[in-house]
C-alpha cells in the first residue's frame, strides 16, 4: 500500500492509500479506451500546377471527391514554378473552380490563402452529408456505372446478330 496522489490540482490536494501498481494500471486503462474513442482525422494532399489540362483537371477532381467520400480532409496545392508566380489569378480560377464542383458535397475549411510559391485551400466533407453518408444514402461513385457502358452493350450485341 502506497500514499498516491490523486488529484494535486484541488485544493486541498486529495490523497489515498491504494496500491500503485493497481492505480498505473487503471490509469493506463481509462487512457487506452479514450484512445479507442477518438477519430484520427487523415488529410489528403492533391498538388497541381497552374497550367494543368483538363483531363488531369477532371481526374484531380475525381480523386478529391472520393477523398471526402471517405471522410478524409483535403488539402488542395497550387504550386507555382518559375516565372508562373505573376500569373497568380490562374491559380485562384483554378481553386474557384475546385470549391465550385464539390460544392454539393464539401465544404471550405480554410480559405485558400497564398503560402510563398503555393496556392493552398483546405476542404472537408458537409456534415449533412456525413449523416446521409454514414446512414448509407449516398452512393459511392465507385458503384455507379462508367459512361457509355451501356453503348458497349449494345454494340456488342450488334455483333452477335451479324455473325
Amino acid at each position: 500500500m502506497d500514499l498516491v496522489e490523486v488529484a494535486p490540482a484541488a485544493t486541498p490536494p486529495v490523497c489515498r492509500i491504494i496500491d500503485f501498481g493497481k492505480y498505473k494500471f487503471e490509469l493506463s486503462k481509462r487512457t487506452k479506451e479514450a484512445k479507442k474513442k477518438q477519430k484520427v482525422v487523415k488529410v489528403k494532399e492533391v498538388e497541381m500546377r497552374p497550367n494543368i489540362d483538363e483531363h488531369d483537371f477532371q481526374v484531380k477532381g475525381k480523386r478529391i471527391v472520393d477523398f471526402l467520400m471517405k471522410d478524409h480532409k483535403v488539402r488542395i496545392m497550387v504550386n507555382f514554378r518559375g516565372r508562373e508566380i505573376v500569373h497568380k489569378e490562374r491559380g485562384q480560377s483554378l481553386i474557384n473552380r475546385i470549391i465550385e464542383d464539390i460544392k454539393n458535397i464539401g465544404i471550405v475549411e480554410q480559405a485558400p490563402k497564398m503560402e510563398g510559391r503555393h496556392f493552398s485551400v483546405m476542404l472537408a466533407l458537409d456534415p449533412a452529408k456525413r449523416k446521409e453518408l454514414k446512414k448509407g444514402e449516398i452512393k459511392d461513385a465507385q458503384d455507379e456505372e462508367p459512361l457509355g457502358s451501356e453503348e458497349t452493350v449494345q454494340i456488342d450485341s450488334e455483333r452477335e446478330s451479324e455473325i
